[in-house]
Formats: structure tokens, sequence, C-alpha cells
């Protein structure tokens, strides 16, 4: 049952806030267009008219490209195993499939270079980046299929159709929607990524970006490659809402009977188990595996500072948090509004706060860099404009996880409350406000996780002398030094465990109804 309403206005404060809290959001890009445009229009022509630019165009779309390809034919069979056919410890597979979500790309390049120093260039990048978003894809589809009945299938199996033929015919408008909306997911992640193919010295749009603003110091040059990579990111935001509005409108394959009927494993199956392990064990095992064996190297052993290795985890965390805390805030406008009422207006604010998908952290940092220096110099480089990047780059998931938990909760009580005599304030405060703080907790829990990975916008923005560990990792491995790098990769994920158990646990008990 739908908690919002139809044709009812909502407060003016709530829209005022919640607009407001919007464009905050989106002050990047106004920074970025300004600084792009600050030359003049020639200027800018001449800047698009760089010779190298084709090439990481070409390069990130390209790459982008056979990732997707390569992710949906990894992650569809995947899914087909996880959901058609009668298997042993089918929850554990599930969690295998999921663990690539776990692990940023530049730890897994991290673990593979470890081992095989010489993997570089485009094949590499390919190679870590399919391994990684397999599960956008495996994730969404196995669900699709999960609740589809098997009822056409059987159909079209009894009219002569082969089995592969049969699921395609039954199950095609179940599984449309997600597979496609997973993989414009990962072509986004593929676009925006920096670490991976820093590491494998592959050259696109994230790393030239970086490279135009720490050495060469070409700030211009930086902001139009960052507009740039923010037009083709819009494209697939489009895309994914375009292909999410055709998945709803074209409804899932009604039950007839409330039948799924599952396959007996049978020998000729047995392969798909090593397609969906394939992720987990290239993207998390032998990173793993590589950083405990580098652990106790003497290369680890000699250069481990102690006092430096907390103090960059407390960072972390600290950072970690103060990114939730501005999400959160940014966040609670927009979810309340998006949650309780409809029309126009309410959709298009709730559209630009999910604008920051389509911002990569390179491009974020590169934006606050301009924003601080031209209109607030006292904040450039201080922790509070690092933890505000964090709440804008990852605003949409809070708004996600406030948004449900809300909606979640019956209108009626809001009415009951008024009239009990409570305003709408105070009944937020005693009805609404703790019905869905599980919300809160699990927008800020998601926000926190990811956080405490980002790297290219912590970069750019750490107070001089301030570590993390994603930045000592990345230190160490971009010059090589995969030993002194065990210690801090190790940590990274033990750190980033914990608001991760946290979140299932919330799960668990009902958080979350994502």
């Amino acid at each position: 049952m739908s908690t919002s309403r139809r044709g009812v206005r909502p407060p003016r404060l709530l829209v005022v806030v919640a607009g407001i809290a919007a464009l905050v959001a989106i002050i990047p890009i106004g920074f970025l267009v300004l600084r792009a445009f600050s030359g003049g229009g020639e200027s800018f022509l001449a800047l698009l008219e760089r010779p190298r630019l084709p090439l990481l165009i070409g390069n990130s779309i390209a790459l982008a490209t056979t990732v997707t390809v390569s992710s949906l034919a990894i992650g569809l069979p995947g899914a087909y195993l996880l959901s058609r056919v009668r298997i042993p410890l089918r929850a554990f597979w599930m969690v295998v499939a999921a663990l690539p979500l776990a692990i940023p790309s530049y730890l897994a390049a991290y673990g593979l270079l470890a081992s095989f120093p010489s993997m570089q260039g485009f094949s590499a990048s390919w190679l870590v980046l399919t391994m990684v978003t397999v599960p956008y894809v495996t994730l969404p589809v196995a669900s699709a299929l999960q609740s589809a009945t098997t009822d056409f299938e059987d159909v079209a199996t009894t009219l002569g159709r082969s089995p592969l033929s049969a699921l395609v015919t039954g199950s095609w408008n179940n599984v449309r929607g997600p597979a496609l909306a997973g993989a414009l997911l990962v072509f986004l992640y593929v676009i925006s990524d920096f670490g991976g193919v820093a590491l494998f010295r592959f050259p696109v749009l994230t790393t030239a970006i970086y490279q135009a603003y720490g050495a060469s110091y070409d700030r211009n040059l930086a902001a139009v490659l960052s507009l740039i990579l923010i037009a083709l990111a819009a494209i697939i935001v489009v895309g994914e809402r375009l292909a999410r509005g055709r998945g709803h409108a074209m409804r899932a394959t009604p039950r007839m009977s409330g039948r799924t009927r599952l396959l007996t494993l049978r020998p000729s199956l047995l392969p798909l188990f090593a397609v969906v392990a394939l992720p987990a064990v290239t993207a998390v095992a032998i990173p793993l595996f590589v950083m405990l064996a580098l652990m106790f190297s003497a290369e680890a052993l000699t250069s481990l500072d102690p006092g430096r290795l907390w103090s960059a985890t407390a960072n972390t965390l600290l950072l970690g948090l103060g990114g939730a805390v501005v999400a959160v805030a940014l966040a609670t406008p927009i979810a309340l509004l998006a949650a309780r009422f409809q029309g126009r207006l309410v959709s298009a604010i709730e559209s630009v706060g999910y604008l920051p998908l389509a911002l990569p952290g390179v491009v974020v940092g590169l934006s606050l860099v301009f924003f601080s220096l031209s209109s607030a110099p006292a904040l450039y480089q201080t922790t509070f404009l690092l933890a505000l990047a964090y709440g804008f780059m990852f605003l949409p998931k809070a708004i996600g996880g406030i948004r449900s938990r809300v909606a979640a909760i019956p209108r009626g009580l809001d009415d009951v409350s008024t009239s009990l005599g409570y305003t709408p304030i105070q009944g937020w405060f005693a009805v609404t406000g703790p019905l869905s703080r599980p919300g809160f907790l699990l927008g800020g829990l998601l926000v926190m996780v990811t956080a405490m990975k980002e790297l290219p916008a912590t970069l750019m923005l750490r107070p001089t002398g301030m570590d993390t560990l994603a930045t000592l990792l990345w230190a160490r491995t971009d010059v090589a030094s995969y030993g002194s790098a065990a210690p801090y990769a190790l940590m990274l994920i033990l750190v980033a465990a914990i608001p991760a158990f946290l979140l299932s646990q919330l799960d668990r008990r009902g958080g979350s109804s994502l």
C-alpha cells in the first residue's frame, strides 16, 4: 500500500528545505562549468581540440563497454544457477556472488599486481573491473528469476522449444529490466573508476583529470575533462532511469499457479559454479591471500609504522562518520518529501538529489578544490571539506535508505498525531521519527562504508599531512611497494567490515526495505 498522497500539497517549508539540499548537492557541477569557461569560449574550444582527448574518451567508452558485456556474460549464467537450479548451500553461493561488492577496484588491482607485476593496460583493467562489477548484474537478475513463475517456460517446452529458448521466451520480461539496469550501473562504475585503471597505467578520462590537476596543474583542462565525463555519466544515468521505467511498464510475467520449478543439478550445469566463483576468487580471494602472505614479509615488518597505521585508521573512521552525517543531513528533507508526496516538483527535487550518481570522486574532488579556493579559502584542505565531498558523492545512498523506511510507515499515523493536536514537526518527533530511525542508520552506514574506501576525492582534498588507509595503500602500490602496503590493505578491509556488519544486522532486523 502506498503511503504517499497524490494531489496533497506538501508543506512549503519542507519543499524549500529539500530544494536547497538538492541544489547544494550539485554545487560541484556549477563550479566546474564556471572554471571550464573561465578563459572564455575560445579557450574552452581550444581545450576540446587537444590531440589526446579522442584517445581518452575512446579508452573510457571502450573499457566501459567491454566490461559491461563481460559482466552480462558472467552474471546472467550465474544468476540462472542461483535462482533456477536446485543447488546445495544456496545461501553460501549467494554470499560468494555478492563478495566482490566489498572490494574497491584499487584493492583488487593491488592483489593482482603484487602477484603479477607485469599486468598493465587495457586487459588488466578490463579483468579487474569486470570481476568487481559482476554482482551488479548477478544479484538483481537472480532476484527477478526467483520471484518469477516458470509456468510459461514449461508451456514453451511442451511446444517443442529448447530449454534455453523456453527460458528466454518465458522469463525475458522478468529479466530484461534488472539486466539492463545492472548493465548501466556497471558502465557508470567503470567510466568513473580511478584507482584500478591508474594502477594499471591505462589512460582514461579519470586518470587524465587527476594528472591535469596534480601533475601539470592545468585546472581549466581538468574542468573541461570533468564536464565531458559528467556528460557521459549523465547519459548513463538517464539510460538507467529509462530502463527502470520500461521495466516497470513491462510488468513481470504474472504467476499462473504460483509455482517456480527448480531444475535438478546435472553435470552439464557444474561449470556454472566456476562462473559464480570466478569474480570472488579473482577480486577477493587472491588479494586477501596476497595481503596475508605479504603481511609477514621482511618489507612489511621493517617498514610498518604502528603509530601511522593507527592514526590513518582513526582518520578513516572519523572521515567516514563525518561524510555519513553530512549525507544524512542533506538526504533527510529530500527523502521525507519523496516518501510522503507525489508530483512533478517532488520528482524533480528527488531526481536532482540522485544526480551525484553521475559525479565520479575525481570530479567531486576537483570541483570542491575550485569552490574552496574561489569562494571559501578557509575550507581548502580541511577535514570538513573532505567530509562534505563524501556527503555530496554518496547522498543517493542516504536518500534511498531513509526514503524506503519512511515510505513503509502508514500515512495514517501522521493524521492521528494531527488529530491529537500535534503540529507536523511535533508529530514527526513523536511518531514518524522514532519509527524511521532504522532508515537513518541504514543510510548513514551505507555512506560510511563507501566513504572509507573512497580514493581520488581523498587524495585531492585531504589536509596536508593527514593520511587515511586508502591514501597510504595508494602511495605504496603506486610505486610497487606491495609488501609495505599489505598492513594498510588488511586494516582497510577490517575497518570497512565494521559498518558492513552493522548494516547486515540492521537489515536482518527489518531496518531496510530496499
